[in-house]
């Protein structure tokens, strides 16, 4: 991790605060220092965050009886 982060140029603290999760929205920057050390694709890593963000949503719907009223006009 620590080779990772030098290479990106950021902190290694940085990093593992990146990863800990107390760095919820990195500076753009830092990720694609990160992705370039990494070899990994910009693209790539947006996919994976729109991913994950659409799975979260469809975990965190309630799911709700559908409740009948009657109705006030005949």
């Amino acid at each position: 991790m620590v080779d990772v982060a030098l290479a990106s140029r950021i902190s290694p603290e940085t990093l593992r605060k990146i990863e800990s999760g107390r760095v919820a929205t990195p500076a753009f920057p830092t990720i694609a220092a990160l992705a370039d050390t990494l070899g990994l694709s910009l693209d790539d890593i947006w996919a994976e965050i729109e991913t994950g963000r659409a799975e979260r949503t469809v975990e965190m719907q309630p799911v709700l009886p559908v409740v009948r009223r009657p109705s006030l006009v005949s």
